[in-house]
């Protein structure tokens, strides 16, 4: 007799994800993205990517709309999080460090771009694919220039959606797989390439 294997009940983050997706098929999926894209910045653990790639698959030529949507939500909750890290040290913004940066590697690493580097390393911190929740918080926290962060927001998170809504815009199906499979690998290449051609600019000046 065959034994029947009972399947485990996805975990919370398989929830969460499952929970974002459906978004992409309701008619609240844009709002849907700003708010998500704004909790993000703060707390919620699921990129707004994994929303925004839906909306953009499901219509390709409002690709521009969901990316601005998706950057504002991003940059507002990242005030958000810089007013959490700035005011709210010990009650909030540590226990959320401590959840999403246990040993503390990631806000070393955003110490060191942006003492070594200033506004550059901000501006590679908000493109790269580490927690954009932990550097929001984090600078914050250590009380960085809240102007440019909001800078480095718009041009670093812009740059990171638009760049994703902008594939599925222009590959179409085709490009999702690999989209899905290499994102992190696709910000790591697109920040180097926009951080050395601000630096390439600086020097010919």
């Amino acid at each position: 007799m065959t034994e029947l294997v009972e399947e485990k009940p996805p975990g919370v983050i398989r929830r969460m994800y499952n929970w974002t997706i459906s978004w992409a098929d309701r008619p609240q999926g844009t709002w849907a993205l700003f708010w998500i894209a704004f909790a993000e910045s703060s707390f919620f653990p699921i990129p707004p990517d994994v929303l925004l790639l839906a909306l953009c698959f499901g219509a390709r030529d409002k690709w521009a709309r969901y990316a601005f949507v998706c950057t504002a939500g991003s940059v507002l909750g990242g005030i958000a999080g810089w007013l959490i890290g700035w005011g709210l040290a010990e009650s909030v913004a540590q226990p959320l460090l401590r959840l999403f940066d246990p040993d503390g590697h990631t806000q070393e690493k955003i110490e060191l771009w942006a003492g070594e580097y200033g506004f550059l390393g901000i501006l590679l911190a908000a493109i790269t694919p580490i927690p954009y929740k932990v550097f929001t918080v984090a600078s914050g926290l250590l009380h960085y220039n809240l102007p440019l962060l909001i800078v480095a927001s718009i041009i670093g998170r812009g740059f990171r959606f638009y760049v994703v809504a902008g594939l599925i815009r222009v590959f179409g199906p085709r490009v999702r797989p690999f989209v899905e499979k290499n994102l992190e690998w696709c910000f790591l290449a697109g920040g180097a390439l926009l951080v050395g051609g601000i630096l390439a600019i600086k020097l010919l000046h």
